[in-house]
């Protein structure tokens, strides 16, 4: 009896406690409702989980120890939180093209063809300043020649020609110094074609200089050293000097880097060194995509892959405008106040010399291998896309970690803002705009390239539209000539377009493509 009447009070409670449970539960539900707008009713555990999970196609990593929760209109958290992501996505592999091997130029080359472009540059802007009406009658001659020769200053044509060829000179000594020696008489004819080069090159540039001195004012010949004179405080003093860490495996750093892992500040005369010694070294190689597969690396990467593209953008930028300055413009400068040329025309000679200088030197500098890594970097770095308050408001969102691969769709909060994830496969800092230019920039293949080809493309219908309306012998002439480099330059871009766009455009899972 004793036993039966402790089992039956057991029960009792049970069921007391089980109804109280209800009410409770009947009660928030109640509050819940009445709570939303328009009487809505809340999602429910099973509905949150289920809008917890983003797209799969999304690629996911790493550990999400972080917590996901319902927010209301008025920012409070409701409680209920959604499963951790990598519990609900299997992890897929980020797939990459296999583009061709397309032929390019050797440094050698491309210098020897650089060099005869501004050359030919060149004296195209001497017949546009010093031609002259040579066709008149004999009874009315206004001059014997073409040119009026008397009037040009050769001292300063030989100083122009001399600093155009800086490039192709160093290329060829480093071309022949890493040649092997196969005896010792080799390695001294090596040894002493180079201090001849060297020593007959300083000899004219010291013999040019001297004659400028004595033949015109300080004023004039201020113009001479201008582009050095600009390039040491916006090449030099222009650094980053904020220690940062980078990966063990970046290749086109120096050994020096890589044994402290960091970049450290450097003084002003390392800085000047190291600036002027980019100006004839020829590019660093193309470092290899090792598909890293912690976010830390990714971003390391693309740390390593920004600075080595800056460089590259550097000397592309001020080997274009030295050429435009010393081609078109300082040939003006030197010019008799009694002399008359063609202002508008000598302008646009200017213009069109450096934007082909500038696309020549982006299709050398930057080839099809390397901005295909800069793509592949790109698409495993991802971008996040800022979101205003108050959207997404019934949504999951996490608190942004470095440690996650987070997929598309996520939204995320990272410094009071909300962040939703744009690229299938994102580690990018939301906040870091840097990021966000890297993968505007080359998250499309051939974005760049585009870019390029539109440039060059538009100049060479320009000057076809200025050949067929000219009307004077110089104009033609010089149009002509250039538009036969612009065609070389033309071709080899279409022709990478052709075939990079073909590459590109195989559909997942083909031979064409390779998993990581």
């Amino acid at each position: 009896m004793v036993a039966t009447r402790r089992r039956s009070r057991g029960v009792n409670v049970v069921q007391s406690v089980l109804a109280l449970g209800g009410s409770i539960a009947l009660v928030l539900n109640f509050e819940l409702v009445h709570a939303m707008p328009g009487g809505r009713r809340g999602p429910s555990r099973q509905q949150l989980s289920r809008s917890a999970l983003p797209s799969l196609q999304t690629i996911v990593g790493g550990s999400c120890g972080n917590g996901t929760g319902m927010r209301n209109r008025n920012g409070t958290a409701i409680g209920l939180s959604a499963p951790p992501i990598t519990a609900l996505i299997t992890p897929e592999p980020v797939r990459h093209c296999c583009i061709p091997e397309l032929p390019t130029d050797g440094c050698l080359v491309f210098e020897l063809l650089f060099f005869i472009y501004l050359l030919m540059a060149l004296i195209v802007q001497y017949i546009n300043i010093y031609k002259t009406v040579w066709w008149f009658p004999y009874l009315h001659p206004a001059a014997s020649t073409s040119l009026n020769f008397h009037l040009i200053d050769y001292h300063l044509a030989a100083f122009i020609t001399i600093m155009l060829a800086r490039r192709l000179v160093w290329t060829l000594i480093s071309e022949a110094s890493q040649t092997s020696a196969t005896s010792v008489v080799r390695y001294t004819l090596v040894i002493v074609a180079r201090l001849v080069l060297l020593t007959m090159c300083g000899w004219v540039l010291c013999w040019t200089l001297v004659n400028l001195f004595r033949n015109h004012s300080v004023l004039n010949l201020l113009f001479l050293g201008y582009p050095f004179g600009v390039y040491v405080p916006l090449c030099c003093f222009h650094q980053d000097n904020r220690i940062q860490p980078l990966p063990a495996d970046c290749g086109f750093l120096l050994n020096d880097q890589l044994d402290t892992g960091t970049i450290r500040p450097k003084d002003f005369f390392t800085l000047l060194r190291e600036s002027f010694r980019e100006q004839f070294n020829n590019p660093t190689s193309i470092p290899a995509h090792t598909c890293p597969l912690s976010p830390d690396l990714i971003r390391n990467e693309v740390e390593c892959l920004k600075i080595d593209f800056n460089k590259r953008i550097k000397e592309v930028l001020f080997n274009s405008l030295f050429s435009a300055y010393y081609v078109a413009f300082l040939p003006l400068c030197f010019v008799k106040s009694t002399q008359y040329y063609d202002m508008r025309w000598s302008c646009e000679h200017l213009i069109m010399v450096w934007v082909n200088a500038f696309v020549m030197l982006m299709s050398q500098l930057l080839p099809p291998r390397y901005r295909d890594l800069l793509h592949k970097s790109a698409a495993h770095l991802g971008k996040w896309q800022k979101m205003e308050h108050g959207s997404y408001s019934n949504t999951p969102q996490h608190i942004w970690s470095d440690t996650t691969i987070w997929p598309q769709g996520v939204l995320v909060r990272h410094n009071r803002c909300l962040y939703k994830a744009v690229g299938p496969y994102n580690v990018a800092v939301p906040s870091d705009v840097s990021h966000a230019r890297f993968y505007f920039l080359f998250h499309k293949p051939l974005r760049m390239l585009n870019l390029l080809i539109l440039i060059e493309g538009s100049m060479v219908l320009y000057q076809l539209y200025s050949l067929l309306r000219s009307e004077k012998w110089n104009h033609i002439l010089s149009l002509a000539l250039i538009l036969f480099c612009n065609y070389y330059v033309l071709f080899k871009l279409l022709r990478d377009r052709i075939v990079l766009g073909k590459a590109y455009a195989y559909p997942l899972g083909t031979i064409g493509l390779k998993s990581h």
